[in-house]
């Protein structure tokens, strides 16, 4: 049995009763055990476009004997059969599901790339995570759920500024700083 962590995420329709219901089809995968699923925490949308609807997310951990493509393919299911249009890179969903750690494996296929990329400097992910896998280690950065929570608290804030190549935000980041 490996142990699974996956954040979860709504900003669309009624987004607790979407996470419960995602939360409640997690556990009854085929051997999955031992779930623990976080509170849920509102977030403000991080990319995509302006406009949307805050963000409920959540996180769950377990154990489970599914491979990891299995996984994978499972927690796509659940997000369509919840409802899940994919179309634009960040945009509002009724459900999101990433895988973000089983056990201490590193995988990095076309379909999947675990320790998810970019969760361990996102609070919204970090933060429920930690609240049911505190001891749990990204085997890349070797720092637990814990930690890394609070290493975010620690941290001082920041402005990133995102965009295409040749968007001019260089240029920007340069008057900003001055």
């Amino acid at each position: 049995m490996a142990r699974c962590l996956v954040a979860l995420g709504s900003n669309l329709g009624d987004r607790a009763s979407l996470l419960a219901r995602a939360i409640e089809r997690i556990g009854s995968l085929p051997t999955v055990e031992s779930l623990a699923a976080s509170s849920l925490h509102e977030t403000r949308p991080v990319g995509g476009r302006s406009g949307q609807q805050a963000f409920l997310n959540a996180a769950v951990a377990f154990d489970t004997g599914l491979t990891p493509a299995a996984l994978h393919a499972q927690l796509q299911q659940i997000e369509r059969d919840l409802g899940r249009q994919r179309s634009e890179r960040w945009s509002a969903r009724t459900i999101d599901l990433d895988l973000l750690l089983l056990d201490d494996r590193v995988i990095e296929t076309p379909e999947l790339v675990v320790p998810h990329p970019r969760m361990a400097f996102r609070r919204f992910v970090v933060e429920p995570a930690a609240e049911v896998a505190p001891h749990m280690v990204h085997p890349a950065i070797g720092w637990s759920m814990g930690r890394l929570l609070a290493h975010l608290d620690m941290a001082l804030p920041y402005v990133a500024l995102l965009g295409m190549p040749g968007s001019g935000k260089s240029a920007l980041a340069s008057k900003a700083a001055t």
